[in-house]
């Protein structure tokens, strides 16, 4: 990886919580937290007027959520990676949040040095999301053998989705299914 900074904006309610992430990302070589926000409103503002790589993104933002953020933000242009970095989402609040933009889920309950990689790799392109989330997604699907999953799924659409839900980065699924 190339050695350029890496700006970081924090979007989270709770003051303790971002001043001590602020802190322990600062200490990683190679990120710099440019800005933090406690609302989506604030923090679409701040994006208006700066820049940032890679937005830190809690989930629940007291009276909002953090779904109402990245559509916003994408809709005003915003190109950076939308990692969230929550206390819990359920499976439907993850998938969601994976398809209106997110680079990947990361639970605060993790190592900062989680998040740290975590953040390096949605900046090279690569999604991140925790192994918890991953099962939790699995395990709300109804238990049924591969013969029996929906028409609506091609057989290489399968294939990927079961890539996703063994953990694989899109380069490994992509290497395994040729």
């Amino acid at each position: 990886m190339d050695e350029r900074i890496i700006r970081l904006l924090l979007v989270d309610d709770h003051l303790l919580f971002r001043e001590g992430l602020a802190r322990l990302l600062s200490s990683e070589a190679g990120l710099a937290v440019v800005g933090q926000c406690s609302t989506s409103t604030e923090a679409l503002q701040w994006l208006g007027r700066f820049d940032a790589d890679v937005v830190l993104l809690d989930f629940d933002l007291g009276n909002e959520k953090g779904s109402d953020f990245l559509t916003e933000a994408r809709r005003s242009g915003f190109k950076g990676k939308i990692l969230m970095v929550t206390a819990g989402m359920s499976a439907t609040e993850c998938a969601i949040a994976l398809k209106m933009g997110a680079s990947g889920i990361v639970l605060k309950h993790n190592p900062s040095g989680i998040l740290a990689n975590a953040i390096r790799l949605v900046v090279q392109g690569e999604m991140w999301v925790d192994q918890r989330v991953i099962q939790e997604m699995a395990d709300s699907f109804p238990r049924s053998n591969p013969q029996e999953l929906p028409a609506t799924l091609t057989r290489r659409e399968d294939q990927v989705l079961r890539g996703v839900f063994e953990g694989l980065t899109n380069k490994e699924i992509a290497a395994k299914l040729g």
